[in-house]
């Protein structure tokens, strides 16, 4: 089978790379203004495309929904928690608050749906659990990140983090839904148009936090070995859960379909929401950088892994 490479990763190396030869850019243009501006739009055409009848259809088989929201929130952090005795410097706890974050943030939507409709899947179950976690994300990630952030890195009151994702996120997204009715049929019909939108605000993002990191030098810390170490650590990571949710699937005796839903969406981590919470939750952090790199390496893994898997489920 040939392989193909997702552009989208091959765009954020890009965004890296730019990030390193011309961190100054940042400085000459209003990119937090723009980035602020970008992801409200995110999430309001997000709330455009929710489709509050199959979100219905997808009601009904509240085990499943139940386990993949478990498995996100709750599975996946504690199987990073774990490794948290094991921390002595200042870069292995930056670097093992990267995969908690990775841990704790909610799956990711579009592509959770794509490859479970790919792999003949439970496809109204995956777009409920892929809809339905971002918002949960909202509240349950800060909780998992408010007892491991530096206090020099945030506040410790989270009112002010929630206030700023309640502004950033649940509203853009709740004046979506109230304006489906008038712009719906829009949103759908210029969906390649809004994702290239989406990414590019991402990839915005993405620039302007590597390009502070290499400005505050946070990277002479981090080889090339540890690049591999942090792909293989997400790949096993991934894999453990992967093989979780497939002998509870068994356990439960799930048909196919509702197997193969909890598996993709459950082994799902967002680097949408990644992009925007870590503005928020780490807003004070020259580490951004290597924060977000364990949610990115991941992002590049699940798509290779779970499109090679769909594409192997398509044939049966």
């Amino acid at each position: 089978m040939k392989l193909k490479v997702d552009r989208f990763v091959l765009a954020i190396l890009v965004a890296i790379a730019v990030a390193y030869f011309f961190p100054q850019i940042d400085q000459t243009l209003p990119l937090s203004a723009i980035g602020q501006i970008g992801v409200f739009f995110i999430f309001f055409f997000y709330g455009l495309k929710l489709s509050a009848e199959k979100l219905k259809a997808g009601l009904k088989n509240w085990r499943l929904h139940l386990l993949v929201q478990a498995t996100t929130f709750l599975v996946f952090p504690l199987l990073v928690l774990v490794f948290y005795p094991l921390l002595q410097t200042t870069e292995q706890k930056n670097l093992w608050l990267g995969f908690l974050f990775l841990a704790a943030l909610p799956s990711t939507v579009s592509s959770s749906v794509v490859m479970v409709s790919m792999a003949k899947g439970n496809v109204p179950a995956a777009i409920f659990n892929a809809s339905i976690s971002g918002l949960i994300g909202v509240a349950i990630t800060p909780l998992w990140m408010s007892s491991f952030i530096p206090a020099t890195t945030h506040t410790a009151d989270l009112s002010s983090v929630y206030l700023n994702l309640v502004t950033q996120i649940l509203l853009p997204v709740v004046l979506g839904i109230l304006l489906q009715r008038f712009l719906g049929d829009y949103a759908t019909k210029y969906s390649n148009q809004l994702s290239l939108f989406d990414k590019s605000i991402i990839l915005l993002i993405i620039y302007k936090s590597f390009a502070e990191s290499f400005e505050g030098n946070i990277f002479s810390t981090v080889s090339l070995i540890d690049l591999f170490l942090i792909a293989g650590a997400t790949t096993l990571l991934f894999f453990l859960v992967y093989n979780l949710t497939g002998y509870f699937a068994k356990l439960l005796k799930f048909n196919t379909e509702d197997s193969i839903t909890l598996q993709f969406c459950g082994t799902k981590k967002s680097l949408v929401h990644g992009t925007v919470f870590s503005k928020i939750l780490f807003e004070n952090s020259a580490a951004i950088g290597i924060i977000l790199l364990p949610i990115m390496v991941f992002h590049a893994i699940q798509i290779l892994i779970v499109s090679i898997i769909a594409a192997r489920l398509a044939k049966r």
